[in-house]
């Protein structure tokens, strides 16, 4: 990056708070890398981290948007050099929202780290327990939201059963899922039954008979 003059080589350096050195124009390295860093963030201002796994079992990292809306024929993924990377929808089988993007590119045969699919007992989360079979006869299990974006969404996003996990979130376009089965509710039934049986349960204390006048008979 080639500076045209001192002045405008001062207002970008006083951004980062610093002053970096000029050698015939041009700022040292370590300003340009600051810089381009500084603009892949505010790139992905409003993405997320996660994994893009196709199909086709390619995966990609980067930075994806946290919703996907259902007219979108192709899902944006920022990766770690600031390049855009488009994917067309209908070659996604899931986006794995993560905690973090260093863990994951560190086991590049399991990124997802998603060693648990099923859950083991019944879940505590409120929500729906829903079964997804995908096209590629994948099986997975997770948490959703009893509201509409079930159906109205691109796709469904759940919660894994091991949250302790990188991964946090997983959306699954509605192209890739074979089958969706609902296996129960959590959560509505047992707050129900709550109440109505606080309604049944009768009082300890009966209020008292609410006395009734006599009245006197005619000439007594």
């Amino acid at each position: 990056m080639v500076v045209k003059s001192l002045i405008g080589y001062r207002r970008i350096a006083g951004d980062f708070g610093t002053s970096l050195p000029v050698t015939g124009g041009t700022i040292v390295t370590t300003f340009i890398s600051r810089f381009l860093m500084r603009q892949s963030w505010t790139m992905a201002t409003g993405r997320k981290p996660a994994i893009v796994r196709k199909l086709s079992r390619d995966w990609a990292a980067g930075y994806a948007a946290g919703e996907i809306g259902r007219g979108e024929a192709e899902l944006e993924l920022l990766d770690q050099a600031g390049k855009v990377i488009r994917v067309p929808l209908d070659q996604v089988k899931w986006v794995c929202y993560l905690r973090e993007l260093g863990a994951s590119i560190s086991d590049p045969q399991n990124p997802e780290k998603l060693l648990q699919k099923r859950f083991r007992t019944r879940p505590r989360t409120a929500g729906l327990w829903v079964r997804l079979e995908l096209v590629d006869h994948d099986v997975l299990e997770g948490i959703v939201a009893n509201d509409v974006s079930l159906v109205r969404g691109a796709g469904v996003l759940l919660t894994p059963p091991d949250t302790r996990s990188n991964t946090q979130r997983i959306f699954v376009p509605h192209q890739a899922i074979e089958t969706l089965e609902v296996v129960c509710r959590i959560g509505g039934a047992e707050k129900r039954r709550s109440v109505v049986e606080a309604d049944e349960q009768p009082s300890l204390f009966t209020p008292p008979e609410e006395e009734t006048a006599v009245e006197p008979e005619p000439g007594s």
